[in-house]
């Protein structure tokens, strides 16, 4: 099925310049994700989710958005791999770009074949808009990239609750490297995403350590004691 609904989108317009687009969001923070969902809403695209490449790529077997944004780490692998798919796939989605707050990311996504970047913290409304509006065809815009609207989004903090619940059952399950490495990049992310320097200085000081080599016992219990420490004041930092 083509979501992208070239010739029966309906018109974008200056307080909805994204209506018509409908966007696949591959990301496993839903702290991220529901700051996308919440830019969707504004901009009037459609919104749809994948939380590992697996799942992408089921759902792109079915689906064909318009736009697809691809975060550069997932559990199950690289976006740039997805990403690389993609850009020789036929038809091939008008819009590929690749999603991180790392900033080496962006030449990694680029390198793969992305169309665009978006760094992350999202916060700006404005920035979203116009990233993904430079990148659609001349007649997809609302005349012109001067349309966007400057708000600031701000995802609901119960998200940040559930990446709490996620990754928590992934350090229960599994303390073996790859997982360490997994939960120390989400938990960087999202934790800084939501604020959070505690947990973002823990879990860059278990990155440092995991990508020297060293001991990691003591940094990787003290990881997971801050994560059940935020699970058990029942609330979002």
């Amino acid at each position: 099925m083509d979501d992208s609904g070239t010739l029966t989108a309906p018109t974008a317009t200056a307080l909805r310049p994204l209506l018509g687009q409908t966007i696949l969001v591959v990301e496993d923070s839903r702290y991220a994700c529901d700051a996308i969902r919440l830019m969707c809403l504004h901009s009037g695209a459609r919104i749809r989710r994948a939380d590992c490449l697996k799942s992408a790529r089921r759902h792109l077997q079915i689906y064909r958005p318009s736009v697809i944004i691809v975060d550069m780490g997932l559990p199950d692998g690289s976006g740039a791999d997805l990403i690389a798919e993609l850009t020789v796939a036929m038809p091939r989605i008008g819009v590929i770009m690749g999603l991180s707050g790392d900033d080496e990311a962006r030449g990694l996504a680029m390198r793969a074949g992305a169309d665009g970047f978006l760094a992350k913290p999202l916060t700006s409304l404005a920035y979203f808009q116009t990233s993904i509006l430079e990148l659609l065809p001349e007649d997809r815009r609302p005349g012109g990239l001067n349309t966007v609207r400057d708000d600031v989004i701000r995802p609901d903090p119960l998200a940040y609750q559930d990446d709490m619940v996620h990754i928590a059952d992934v350090l229960s399950n599994s303390t073996d490297h790859r997982t360490l490495d997994y939960a120390a990049q989400f938990l960087r992310g999202v934790a800084r995403d939501a604020q959070d320097p505690v947990l973002a200085e823990a879990a860059q000081q278990l990155a440092k350590s995991r990508a020297h080599g060293a001991p990691v016992t003591a940094q990787a219990a003290r990881v997971a004691g801050l994560v059940q420490n935020r699970l058990q004041r029942q609330e979002a930092i």
